[in-house]
């Protein structure tokens, strides 16, 4: 078959003052029409740089140092501006990672499709709305037509990348790569956006390179695998080989650290690195350690309980209140979590998951119900002494650790700033102890206080907001997708942080993903959320082995199949 895409010894480079990073080593890789090619490595191997080394939009000052890529016959290497203006959105669509940055924030989000699909088809205005309706549809967004006229901020995390995919397709391309496509998106959307590029592969002979790091979606839609490891392929092949019979040890860890949906496991296997290069620190004594020491709290009963919760979102303002168009996020939700629980809230994206976080964290204020914290309303007065105080004992870990953390603050700053808030303790050397002793705790050393945001891996920037969360001494963190943007290994090392920090300090934790495997290793009990309500509430296992309502076992149903995996023992 001949090869629509075709990349021979490709090596990519950043200078920087410290010497030359070489983020790609000779890479060669084909994909011809109709294939799927996955791109799968930890952060910081190399897999973006390959894709964005193909349209041309690698970050300055990095640059394609050796190799060719050829692209139906034709070079691409050495092409310029305007020639490669031309091949981008047109001939080759790209997906890319942060649905939060890829939208303009002050456009419609019709008005962002409507005017890449003119750019690419010439379309007028009248078809290119028609279009731009068609590819929301395509891509599972609800009342698309009303939708156009919403911005990016008022969807959630999900919905945000549907847009982005439905931008990747707007121009009719030959070849997509789609960097991590499926990032951001629940069972249900995932499963549409996967079966929509299979069938794009079928019906038009579409190529695709995925980048990915979830190996399910691997499992599910590549035919071959290109494994990466520090700019080099260590490992490529038929995707049943690579991911059953592995030959290369680094892909053997990286299979091994996929979250089984099988069954419940103690702890995550984890590739056998220290993200970072830094051991965390020992296990806390909880009598004597300055986290062990926060507010005590008499109460006796459920940690948090939540009563008849609702909460709407105008979509339309009117003048009138009969023509306002009107979202109820939640809808007489209840619910509530035992001190020392985790509690898993799983659902479609938009099914108000994270609404209800937000809502018991204190940032939305709902229409009605009650949301009660170790006891203590805190929706009534939310001001009053007693309702701060027990809040205080809430904290919030959110999914996104580049968005969540202020880029022109040091660490120690960013980590101290709940301390000094609360005046928890008596002098600043005394805060810079303990955000050091925080920072080595979650794995990054005391060292990390003097750097910035931008200078961390993903995994890293999300360590950073843990050792946040913690500073304030909490007695409850909710974690809303938490390791969604991570690659599985970093996950695994996330996850078995907040395993351990939960049975040293007997957090209460609200754990919100869309990620099914990951809330059957880390839940105690699971609340399952469709359109803002509840359909069903049960202890974990019993929610895998016989779900009780039909959403449920459709959930279930659409988990990526992970037949192919090598599994050890055990």
């Amino acid at each position: 078959m001949t090869e629509l895409l075709k990349i021979s010894g490709l090596c990519v480079e950043f200078p920087t003052r410290r010497g030359t990073v070489r983020a790609a080593k000779d890479v060669s890789l084909t994909v011809s029409p109709g294939e799927v090619v996955g791109l799968v490595g930890e952060s910081g191997a190399g897999k973006s740089t390959i894709g964005n080394a193909i349209i041309d939009l690698l970050e300055a000052p990095g640059r394609v140092s050796a190799g060719s890529i050829l692209f139906q016959g034709e070079e691409l290497r050495g092409r310029s501006d305007a020639d490669m203006r031309m091949v981008r959105g047109n001939r080759i669509g790209m997906i890319f990672q942060d649905p939060q940055t890829s939208l303009n924030p002050l456009m419609t989000i019709g008005a962002q499709l409507v005017e890449t699909i003119q750019k690419t088809n010439a379309f007028g205005m009248a078809q290119a709305e028609a279009q731009a309706i068609e590819l929301l549809e395509q891509v599972g967004i609800t009342e698309a037509r009303a939708r156009l006229l919403a911005y990016p901020h008022q969807f959630s995390g999900g919905m945000r990348q549907r847009v982005v995919i439905a931008l990747a397709l707007a121009g009719d391309p030959d070849l997509i790569i789609a960097d991590e496509p499926t990032t951001a998106l629940d069972v249900s959307i995932q499963a549409q956006i996967l079966d929509l590029i299979k069938d794009l592969c079928r019906k038009r002979k579409l190529g695709v390179i995925i980048v990915t790091h979830d190996i399910g979606v691997i499992a599910n839609i590549a035919d071959r695998v290109v494994v990466m490891y520090r700019g080099d392929v260590v490992e490529t092949g038929d995707v049943a080989q690579i991911l059953g019979a592995p030959q290369h040890e680094y892909t053997k860890s990286l299979i091994a650290a996929v979250p089984r949906a099988d069954r419940k496991m103690h702890r995550f296997s984890s590739v056998d690195y220290i993200e970072g290069g830094h051991q965390p620190s020992a296990k806390i004594d909880v009598q004597t350690h300055w986290l062990g020491q926060g507010e005590k709290h008499a109460n006796t009963g459920p940690a948090i309980q939540v009563e008849a919760l609702n909460l709407s979102f105008v979509l339309q303002k009117a003048l009138l209140k009969r023509n306002r168009k009107m979202l109820r996020a939640v809808a007489d939700v209840s619910f509530q979590l035992e001190p020392g629980e985790t509690f898993g809230l799983v659902g479609e994206s938009g099914s108000g998951k994270s609404t209800v976080a937000r809502l018991i964290a204190g940032l939305y204020r709902p229409d009605a119900g009650t949301v009660r914290v170790l006891g203590q309303d805190v929706t009534s007065s939310p001001n009053s002494h007693k309702a701060r105080t027990a809040r205080r004992a809430v904290q919030m870990i959110f999914q996104d650790p580049y968005s969540s953390l202020n880029a022109r603050m040091r660490v120690m700053d960013i980590v101290a700033e709940p301390i000094r808030f609360y005046k928890l303790t008596s002098s600043e050397a005394e805060t810079r102890k303990i955000v050091g002793d925080l920072l080595d705790h979650v794995g990054l050393g005391a060292a990390a206080a003097l750097r910035y945001p931008h200078e961390f891996s993903g995994g890293q920037r999300q360590r950073i907001s843990i050792a946040r969360a913690l500073a304030s001494r909490p007695r409850i963190l909710i974690c809303d997708e938490p390791t969604s943007a991570l690659d599985v290994s970093v996950q695994a090392t996330i996850l078995n942080l907040l395993k351990d920090l939960q049975s040293e300090l007997g957090l209460t934790m609200l754990f919100i993903s869309h990620d099914l495997p990951v809330v059957r290793q880390m839940c105690d009990k699971i609340a399952v959320m469709r359109n803002g309500q509840i359909c069903e509430i049960a202890p974990t296992e019993q929610l895998f082995e016989a779900p009780q309502h039909a959403y449920s076992r459709h959930l279930l149903d659409l988990m990526p199949k992970m037949d192919l995996l090598a599994r050890a023992p055990g």
